[in-house]
């Protein structure tokens, strides 16, 4: 189970990915982002794809072309109709018909020139070995598609203006073979691909990610932040335990930093970087994500039975033998405080016998300190720092282990003139 949309991951986080040139092969950045692998093997294989394109980066880093060339090529090839353009049937009907000849002219000279500038400076000089095998064949074959149509030789003819009825024939001939066999089908797949992990690669670079290394005995991660915040405070997080109780006052930047958690845990089972100094984290089976859960109109669940459904959910994976990843954002808020005590102690004390899982639980429940589990050291409890200065709340976004029972509600009630309002 994979339950990540409070993550916001397609409005927040591909846009740090896609800097592609057309529509499908920016759908193939967000089925890679959104589609995670399901397998330790198939993440480190899509790490090895990403850092071998990182590896080309001096040959790739000029990777452009013209967007509305590429699609009258591709819709040139979409609107080919194998067996029409064959023959001498085709040769007369460009001899003359001035229209037809000009019309495919174009679309030709458009396709070889692409093609020579995408092979020459690009595909041609890639360094294969920096790539797994599986995918150097691809970029193999991607090669040989380009190279097939000889465009080195026909761009220099073109240059010369020397273009014939005969070249024409000759590439829409070309072009009516690799149609009918599907290889333009199979182009198309592997070419926009191609461009979604060069664009995914330019992001790791950009943002200046890292690679988690997977280790089911470990939980670490070094200088981690939200990549959206400007000005970041990197924080240190690793599980000592496999329940965690994180508390601080508000606004002090629990949900940012659960966010910033189940983004690292998230994107590294996608088999991208992710935003951290160093990370090494377990593979997980079900990752479920629940921060800012609001009253579902449409679905008719009030706040408290969304967090009573998304708890059932992680549970019954749990108990099915799943290696859970699961956030709770200040559960149980979405019920009193008698009810919310009670339950949020069933709930850690149940979660603690599932050792091969991993929760982080936010709360404002400061009475939890007194389970006896926690005083035995079998749950692990950190705080977000704030400090009062001049009895004004001053946030320092470090994550701290420990336990706060600072409260700044009345302060900041105070502050604001609400006493005097009110009287």
């Amino acid at each position: 189970m994979i339950n990540v949309t409070d993550l916001h991951i397609e409005d927040e986080i591909i846009p740090l990915f896609d800097f592609t040139f057309n529509i499908s092969s920016g759908q193939a950045v967000r089925d890679i982002i959104t589609e995670p692998p399901g397998s330790t093997s198939g993440i480190l294989f899509r790490q090895q794809v990403l850092k071998g394109f990182i590896g080309n980066r001096e040959i790739l880093k000029d990777y452009s072309y013209s967007r509305f060339n590429l699609s009258e090529i591709y819709n040139f090839f979409e609107s080919f109709s194998a067996g029409s353009f064959s023959g001498t049937h085709l040769k007369w009907k460009l001899i003359f018909s001035e229209k037809e000849r000009h019309r495919n002219k174009g679309k030709i000279i458009l396709l070889i020139l692409l093609f020579n500038k995408i092979q020459s400076a690009f595909t041609g000089k890639i360094d294969r070995k920096l790539f797994p095998d599986e995918y150097a064949t691809e970029l193999e074959r991607i090669n040989l598609f380009l190279i097939d149509f000889n465009p080195e030789h026909y761009e220099s003819i073109f240059r010369k203006k020397k273009i014939r009825v005969r070249h024409i024939v000759e590439l829409l001939g070309i072009i009516t073979e690799k149609v009918t066999n599907g290889q333009v089908a199979a182009f198309w797949k592997r070419w926009f691909l191609f461009e979604a992990y060069l664009s995914i690669s330019d992001g790791v670079i950009r943002h200046g990610f890292i690679f988690p290394s997977f280790d089911d005995s470990a939980f670490s991660i070094e200088g981690l932040y939200h990549p959206l915040l400007k000005n970041p405070v990197r924080n240190n997080v690793v599980a000592g335990r496999n329940v965690i109780l994180l508390t601080g006052p508000n606004m002090s930047g629990k949900s940012t930093l659960l966010k910033a958690v189940s983004l690292c845990v998230y994107l590294g089972h996608t088999g991208l970087a992710v935003p951290a100094a160093k990370a090494t984290i377990p593979f997980f089976t079900t990752i479920s994500v629940a921060i800012n859960l609001t009253d579902s109109i449409v679905s008719g669940y009030s706040h408290f039975m969304t967090e009573i459904i998304t708890l059932k959910n992680v549970l019954k994976d749990a108990t099915n033998g799943a290696k859970c990843f699961a956030v709770f954002d200040e559960l149980f808020r979405g019920t009193n405080i008698e009810d919310a005590l009670e339950i949020s102690t069933a709930t850690i004390k149940g979660l603690v016998k599932f050792s091969n899982s991993l929760f982080f639980i936010s709360t404002h429940l400061h009475q939890l300190k007194d389970m006896q589990e926690i005083k035995e050291g079998k749950v692990s409890t950190s705080f977000i720092e704030c400090e009062l200065k001049d009895n004004t709340p001053v946030f320092t976004y470090k994550l701290k282990e420990g336990w706060s029972d600072l409260k700044i509600g009345r302060i900041l009630f105070e502050k604001e003139g609400l006493n005097d309002l009110l009287e």
